[in-house]
């Protein structure tokens, strides 16, 4: 166990951030991933990240209910406004060989938007206990590998090579840490904006859940497979942290 918080908080959403370079072996192993392997990908994360959600909900909001459905009000909010402002709403996250000039770019962004919250919740749990804050970080770790996969199968499929695709994908994690840092610092400095930032990791996680990583799953792999596939990733994480001290 790290002694320095700040520390932890940086080295574990650093490895966290490491982790989405193995999101190239699957694209590695294979010249071009089915588009069922891109919906259970990210199933997979959708599913994580639904647990995440949870294990933020059951650890904090119970104390503070409003200023948590306040804050996730907020965070869905300014993730939808971030969407309206950069013109990505209706984004499709998986569009394998799209000759579109600027589709690369925006995918880029979304997904360097779609890492913010995650590294608010782990600034936020670390707040919490350092083991929340670690198990946080290992659960996001989890997930980067599959949302990172299925982003350098897209970016492989428009041209660059496997180590450019690997290395992008990484990239758009950054902002998982510097938010959770920031995040940690910011509370830390504030405990009484804990429940606010809560509030708003769950409410973006919840929403980009719900309208971006599912619907997409959906129309790739079939309602069914998608939901079971999310439901066990889900219940892997929540019954991981019901196991933990």
């Amino acid at each position: 166990m790290i002694a320095d918080p700040t520390l932890a908080v940086l080295t574990y959403s650093g490895l966290a951030l490491l982790s989405a370079g193995f999101g190239a072996i699957p694209v590695a192993l294979r010249q071009r991933l089915p588009p069922s392997w891109l919906g259970w990908a990210n199933a997979v994360a959708a599913g994580l990240m639904l647990g995440v959600a949870y294990i933020l909900m059951a650890a904090g909001l119970p104390r503070t209910p409003a200023i948590g459905a306040t804050g996730a009000v907020l965070g869905i909010g300014f993730l939808y406004w971030t969407h309206g402002v950069a013109g990505t709403q209706e984004l499709d996250l998986d569009r394998l060989g799209d000759p579109a000039p600027d589709y690369g770019y925006q995918l880029l962004l979304v997904n360097t938007l779609h890492a913010a919250p995650e590294g608010i919740a782990i600034g936020v749990a670390m707040t919490l206990s350092p083991w929340l804050g670690g198990f946080m970080a290992l659960a996001i770790a989890v997930h980067n590998v599959p949302e990172a996969a299925v982003l350098a199968a897209v970016l492989k499929s428009r041209g660059l090579t496997l180590i450019q695709a690997a290395g992008a994908a990484t990239a758009t994690r950054v902002s998982q840490v510097l938010f959770a840092v920031t995040t940690f610092a910011v509370v830390a400095a504030a405990p009484g904006l804990a429940p606010w930032a809560l509030g708003v990791a769950v409410g973006a996680l919840l929403y980009l859940v719900m309208a971006e990583l599912l619907p997409h799953c959906y129309r790739q792999a079939g309602h069914t497979s998608i939901a079971l596939v999310a439901i066990l990733a889900m219940g892997m994480v929540v019954l991981l942290a019901a196991g933990a001290p």
